[in-house]
């Protein structure tokens, strides 16, 4: 098993910007001697105040923390060797900020690819999204046909081709449908929509009453349903939500006209994330603050929010991220336009939108204007973070990486410390993708793509 020493990098570890090499082996971090820095200072000692977790790592670390040490004392090149019989290869991090690989939460597509029409690309998908920092996401599912969920979940469950190099690790679906408002559906498909335990056609409660929705039994984390976004207020949806959280999924609300009241609900239900903040919602009133204001306020929840400049005005992104803080997760809402041409048309009328779609001036719209998701990649909209609400690089960030790691409760993504997973991103001081590594392999890296002419 080769090992990859990520070298001379600023690596950004839980408390701050840090001097470190990293050793990637199996696939986990394995971290040297860190001179860390946060707001300027030293922090004292070496690996102890970066040390969260040693799960994955183990008794490895020392041995090969010393092996790369040794070799660096001794300038020998770090292909030529061997950590207990193990060859070490290097990346060479200089003059780079290292930061842990980007999650995105909701992704419908992206490099020609609509996983609503077309879900097992999901892993074609997948081995692109490095590009842009994303090492881990949900293929997000938009209403349509039950079958098109179905065909998601199988190619989910099926894996990745035969000989799959690394590529963005989908850790579930997101769900997002069919439990939407009809009044705040957006581009989803009117005809799809229905509310917990009614029929697609509207004609009535299902034939069999159950608790939830019996058209759910199948959804369960262990069987591939990582999130579902769905409006509370609908009948039935708070016996959905408890019966979801029950089975390991992550409820979100949005595409809702939630109360303030309806929203809290939801929350004392298990609601433990908004869907893109300030779309397909009731506004925020000083009187009736609805799911806008519950979301900015109640700190039970983690927030969603698309920072392209389009789906929220970059002044109302710089209030949600002085709002929650912590809590705000940023997300893409890509679909299959991102890496086309502006002003080219989108997937035609189909199962996953209500009419074709336009991509102009950064703006994915249906004939009628309405948006109908994005052209924002993660790495942008981290940027844009920085630039829209003058945070620093670390803490927009860490809204790509720890809040979405910790939205879905995954505790060994998200951070650089020891015996997490081996994702990583490089990025120049302008926060620029320069490599990706996925699982200790290196997924992408633009310094070794050809000179463009």
């Amino acid at each position: 098993m080769t090992s990859l020493a990520v070298r001379g990098g600023t690596v950004l570890f839980p408390q701050g910007w840090g001097i470190s090499d990293l050793v990637l082996h199996k696939g986990r971090i394995v971290i040297g001697s860190p001179d860390v820095r946060s707001d300027g200072e030293t922090v004292d000692g070496t690996c102890g105040p970066v040390q969260c977790s040693t799960g994955g790592a183990g008794a490895e670390r020392a041995a090969l923390s010393a092996a790369v040490e040794g070799e660096a004392a001794t300038a020998a090149r770090t292909d030529n060797l061997a950590a207990g019989g193990r060859p070490v290869t290097e990346l060479d991090a200089t003059g780079l900020r290292v930061v842990p690989g980007y999650v995105d939460l909701q992704c419908n597509g992206g490099y020609g690819i609509d996983l609503a029409t077309e879900p097992e690309r999901l892993w074609e998908l997948g081995a692109l999204l490095p590009r842009t920092g994303v090492t881990a996401w949900l293929p997000t599912i938009v209403t349509g046909p039950p079958e098109f969920r179905g065909r998601a979940l199988a190619a989910w469950r099926t894996g990745p081709p035969v000989g799959a190099g690394p590529l963005a690790r989908p850790l579930g679906l997101h769900l997002e449908g069919p439990f939407l408002a009809r009044e705040r559906r957006g581009a989803h498909p009117v005809e799809w929509l229905r509310a917990p335990g009614v029929s697609p056609s509207g004609a009535g409660p299902s034939a069999v009453p159950t608790p939830a929705d019996a058209s759910t039994s199948g959804w369960s984390r262990a069987g591939g349903v990582a999130l579902v976004t769905l409006a509370p207020e609908l009948p039935g949806a708070l016996d959905l939500v408890r019966d979801l959280v029950a089975r390991g999924v992550v409820v979100s609300a949005g595409h809702s006209s939630a109360t303030a009241a309806e929203a809290e609900a939801a929350i004392d239900a298990g609601v433990r994330w908004v869907t893109h903040l300030f779309n397909a919602m009731v506004g925020l009133h000083h009187r009736e603050p609805g799911l806008i204001g519950v979301a900015l306020t109640d700190e039970r929840v983690r927030v969603g929010l698309i920072a392209d400049g389009v789906h929220v005005d970059r002044r109302a992104v710089a209030l949600a991220a002085r709002a929650l803080g912590d809590r705000l997760t940023l997300v893409t809402d890509a679909v299959a336009a991102p890496g086309e041409a502006a002003g080219s048309a989108g997937a035609t009328a189909g199962p996953g939108t209500s009419g074709p779609v336009t991509v102009r001036d950064r703006a994915v719209r249906l004939a009628d204007g309405t948006l109908a998701g994005s052209v924002l990649t993660l790495d942008e909209a981290v940027r844009n973070l920085v630039a829209f609400a003058g945070v620093d690089l670390a803490t927009a960030v860490r809204a790509a990486t720890s809040v979405p790691a910790a939205v879905l409760g995954a505790g060994d993504r998200g951070a650089v410390v020891d015996g997490a997973v081996a994702d990583l991103v490089l990025l120049d001081d302008a926060g620029q993708v320069v490599a990706t590594v996925v699982g200790g392999e290196v997924a992408h890296d633009r310094r070794a793509e050809p000179a463009a002419v």
